[in-house]
C-alpha cells in the first residue's frame, strides 16, 4: 500500500492513497485541515466503526445510522497524547436489555481483536524516520 504527504502551500499538506483518496493536513486551527493529532483520533474512532458495524447493523438494521465520538487528553503544552477516547452513540432503543449488553460485549471484543489502530495504539511501536544526506 503506498501512502504519501505531500506540501501543497504554506502549512498545507494533502495525504494520498493509491485508491485516489485525498485529505488535507494542516497546523492545529488550519481552516479546511486536518491537524495530525486529529488524524490519530479519527483513525482510531473510524477503525471502530468499521470494525463494529456489521455487528451493529445485524442486531438494529441494515439501514441504521450511527456515530463514533472521539477526543483526546492531553497535557498543557504537551507534545503527545495522553489517552484517546472512542465513543459510540447508536441508538439501541429497539433491543432489550441483555441484548444491549450483548452487542456492546461484541462490539468490545472485536475492537480489542481487530482494529488495528486502536490495538497499535495500546501497544506503542517504533516510528523511524530518515532523511536524504547526499
Amino acid at each position: 500500500m503506498s501512502l504519501e504527504v505531500q506540501r501543497d502551500g504554506e502549512h498545507r499538506f494533502i495525504g494520498r492513497n493509491e485508491r485516489g483518496a485525498e485529505v488535507v493536513i494542516g497546523r492545529k486551527g488550519a481552516e479546511g485541515a486536518f491537524s495530525p493529532a486529529e488524524l490519530l483520533q479519527i483513525a482510531a474512532a473510524g477503525c471502530s466503526a468499521v470494525t463494529a458495524e456489521n455487528l451493529i447493523t445485524r442486531r438494529i438494521g441494515e439501514d441504521s445510522k450511527f456515530r463514533v465520538g472521539v477526543t483526546a487528553d492531553r497535557r498543557e503544552g504537551a507534545s503527545e497524547l495522553d489517552a484517546v477516547h472512542v465513543a459510540f452513540d447508536v441508538d439501541v432503543s429497539s433491543l432489550a436489555a441483555e441484548d444491549r449488553e450483548a452487542l456492546a460485549t461484541a462490539v468490545d471484543r472485536a475492537i480489542e481483536r481487530l482494529c488495528t489502530v486502536s490495538r497499535t495504539l495500546k501497544k506503542g511501536i517504533p516510528v523511524t524516520e530518515s532523511f536524504p544526506t547526499e
